[in-house]
């Protein structure tokens, strides 16, 4: 296991070049509207799974800032991170006729048709963690810059191997999913650069599942005599992941680095099961999402990418970041 502290936080800079912005910072032109107080205050946030940390924690914001701002706030969400279970609250969505609808599409592309639909009808479409691949659907889209995340862990790995020579797992989630995609991708260029003593064996897909984790890390503990690293791009495969590194006996001699900052996985920081993480700020991207939303309501000038922080948190340094780990409940 390793002690090394790791504080890597990304810089202004980097979000900025990533996204095209940071959280507070307003500067595109302004939408249509006569910038009075509208009769409709009603807003709808349609997460990507019901019960997960990130997701409570980004609802969390939300509610905070709806409620500031003089806004009700509803939330719903499919059982499972899937544009067939996702799609028909969307569509239902018709009836109630929101002011505005924040959502995390869960499919880059399934879900265009239902979001231009809603759009279509006068509703207002605000893109938060994820992103449909059509940019022209969403007046403002709120994410970490995911790529820079897949760069950071990349580095973080290098850093933790210290020039060990071995093979790296990636963990993905499902294809055409934009946030995890980014990160893997971000993960596999970077770490040719900085650390040509590590291999990816590739890219494995978990279909969001803890258990599928499990038994792709399991897989490749078998297969692979030298690996070295595993990165899981979400909590859920993260969380997989140290479960099959558990079972195989693996538990600190592959070096595990998670993304996102569930309870599990800081406990799993805390314990050793994991490294490092790369923690996302969705209470931060429910706030950007809110305001983004009574902007465009209001007729007020919205921003179409916003980038939110990313940091690196070590069992050394992690409860002097705790305003990082996500919630279970507001």
């Amino acid at each position: 296991m390793s002690t090394r502290t790791l504080t890597l936080v990304l810089a202004t800079g980097a979000l900025l070049a990533g996204c095209g912005g940071q959280i507070g910072q307003n500067n595109a032109p302004a939408q249509s509207g006569s910038g009075t107080a509208p009769s409709n205050k009603n807003l709808e946030l349609v997460v990507g799974v019901k019960n997960e940390p990130f997701y409570t924690s980004m609802q969390c914001g939300a509610e905070a800032a709806a409620k500031q701002a003089g806004y009700t706030l509803n939330t719903q969400a499919p059982d499972e991170f899937d544009p067939t279970m996702q799609g028909p609250i969307v569509t239902a969505l018709g009836a109630k006729k929101p002011a505005a609808l924040l959502i995390a599409p869960t499919d880059d592309k399934t879900m265009a048709p239902q979001m231009k639909q809603i759009k279509d009808m006068g509703v207002k479409i605000i893109e938060v963690d994820t992103a449909l691949q059509d940019t022209s659907v969403a007046a403002s889209s709120i994410s970490s810059d995911n790529t820079q995340g897949g760069q950071l862990a990349a580095q973080t790995m290098a850093k933790l191997n210290n020039g060990k020579t071995g093979s790296v797992l990636v963990l993905d989630t499902k294809p055409g999913t934009s946030t995890t995609a980014a990160r893997a991708k971000g993960f596999e260029e970077e770490l040719k650069k900085v650390a040509p003593n590590l291999k990816s064996i590739g890219i494995q897909f978990t279909d969001n599942e803890p258990a599928v984790a499990a038994q792709k890390v399991t897989a490749a503990v078998s297969s692979t005599p030298d690996l070295i690293g595993v990165f899981a791009t979400n909590l859920n495969s993260g969380e997989g992941a140290a479960t099959g590194l558990r079972s195989a006996g693996k538990v600190g001699q592959v070096q595990l680095i998670g993304f996102d900052a569930s309870p599990s996985e800081v406990e799993g920081l805390r314990s050793g099961a994991f490294q490092a993480l790369i923690a996302q700020d969705p209470a931060t991207i429910g706030k950007a999402g809110v305001e983004q939303a009574v902007a465009a309501i209001e007729g007020k000038p919205t921003q179409r990418n916003i980038s939110a922080p990313l940091i690196a948190l070590t069992k050394q340094d992690m409860d002097t970041k705790s305003e990082f780990f996500y919630k279970t409940k507001c």
